[in-house]
């Protein structure tokens, strides 16, 4: 038996095909799953099973798809009531493979009531588990997606959940879907994968023995929710559209101006703060991108990107499809050397520090958590989507200096363009790491 694993690292989420004598089973497969069926054709494997953990609140799932493609038979949570045709997951009612493989499913709610886990046996011994996103790394998945007032019920029954599957074997290696990056995760998950013997060693959550406190240890430091996972659930229930092509028309900028798009450049920072399309949204192009656009922009309104020549907008195009953006409507990538927007200044820590010492305005768009630790006495703080959401706060004057900090520039360059839409005439962005030096104040 071998498990061959495919990273989705701007989710923070793992897919995994598991090959058997000739025969195969993926788990949780991300919409565009050519990858994952082409490494399977490319093996010669006969895919037997498609399973889901669970109703995928981060991601548009690509299983009744690939079902469908390949004859695999699809199997859910008993609980998912999706409205597609599936084989329902019993707690304990094993599906039986072949070459002595079977698969027991667990329920292990918690992260979402549904939720199922997939113990593997071979030969009636248990040696992997497919835990989706109960048992993580070092963590758990977070209960409060489904809105904070089903999180303590499902944070107790996660605790249920994470010692149910702690009580199997030591050795059974541990393959959870979501992990390092993923914000379906309650804290920081490391590693990718573990066993069961290091987890009860080491994971702290199952150091907990009360289920009462597992709940307030898990809800106790709130985490952001991206603006697109409201979507997700439902899209996943009601049935998902084959992934669309990557190929979309070139555009002008005259193209887009007057039109109802969603403008979002994807072009290095040093580029944007050149100049940007009036009223469009920076978000650099990188492994999150899609995320960060999926929580930024109006769910699945036409968007047009903005990128250079030489850059690879399919890749963005299949981000935004992997959270069921599918209404990209074209790509302008040949920009005038003169005659954008206003842009913004990029600035390193030495500079950013003289400003400090200006008395300039300071605008921390960090995460609630890293504020935890640090803050900086005399910013404004508003995470970086709230920027947009929110707006921008109103003790800023458009009129002077303001200096946008995170912790690498990234989401400084998000909000900046924001700032740059609304009108501030001086817009500076710490890019590189580290803030600058205000006086600071530890939590």
């Amino acid at each position: 038996m071998e498990i061959h694993s495919f990273r989705t690292p701007g989710l923070g989420d793992q897919t995994y095909l598991l090959e058997h004598e000739g025969k195969a089973i993926l788990v949780d497969p991300q919409r565009d799953i050519e990858r994952f069926l082409d490494e399977a054709a490319a093996r010669d494997l006969d895919l037997r099973f498609v399973l889901e953990t669970h109703l995928h609140n981060d991601y548009v799932s690509g299983a009744e798809q690939a079902a469908l493609r390949t004859g695999a038979e699809l199997v859910l949570p008993a609980a998912a009531a999706a409205a597609y045709r599936y084989t329902p997951a019993f707690h304990l009612e094993e599906l039986v493979g072949e070459g002595g493989l079977s698969i027991r499913p667990l329920h292990t709610p918690g992260h979402t009531p549904e939720h199922t886990s997939y113990v593997i046996l071979l030969d009636g011994k248990e040696v992997a588990v497919f835990s989706g996103g109960s048992l993580l790394v070092g963590s758990a998945g977070r209960p409060d997606l489904l809105g904070p007032e089903r999180a303590e019920t499902l944070a107790r029954l996660q605790h249920q959940s994470l010692h149910r599957l702690a009580g199997l074997p030591g050795d059974v290696e541990l393959l959870p879907t979501h992990g390092e990056g993923s914000f379906c995760t309650s804290s920081g998950a490391g590693l990718y994968t573990s066993t069961i013997a290091d987890e009860v060693a080491s994971n702290p959550l199952l150091q907990i023995t009360d289920p009462d406190e597992m709940a307030k240890e898990m809800l106790r430091l709130p985490m952001p929710i991206p603006g697109f996972y409201q979507y997700m659930g439902p899209t996943n229930t009601l049935g998902v559209k084959p992934m669309p092509g990557t190929s979309r028309p070139s555009l002008s900028l005259e193209d887009v101006k007057g039109q109802a798009l969603n403008v979002v450049d994807i072009r290095p920072r040093q580029h944007q703060a050149a100049g940007l399309v009036p009223g469009s949204v920076g978000i650099e192009m990188a492994i999150d991108f899609g995320s960060w656009a999926g929580w930024l922009l109006p769910y699945n309104e036409s968007v047009a990107i903005v990128a250079d020549p030489d850059q690879d907008a399919e890749e963005a195009i299949v981000q935004l499809a992997q959270i069921g953006f599918d209404s990209v409507v074209g790509v302008v990538n040949d920009l005038p050397d003169g005659g954008l927007g206003a842009g913004f200044t990029l600035v390193d820590l030495d500079e950013a520090n003289k400003l400090v010492g200006e008395d300039v305005q300071v605008l921390d768009v960090r995460m609630p958590s890293e504020l935890e630790q640090v803050r900086l006495a005399g910013a404004v703080e508003r995470f970086v989507p709230e920027v947009f959401t929110q707006g921008v706060p109103e003790q800023l004057d458009p009129a002077a200096p303001v200096l946008i900090v995170c912790g690498s520039g990234r989401r400084a360059s998000i909000a900046a363009s924001r700032l740059v839409a609304d009108g501030f005439a001086d817009v500076r962005v710490l890019t590189g790491a580290g803030v600058p030096d205000l006086a600071a104040v530890t939590d």
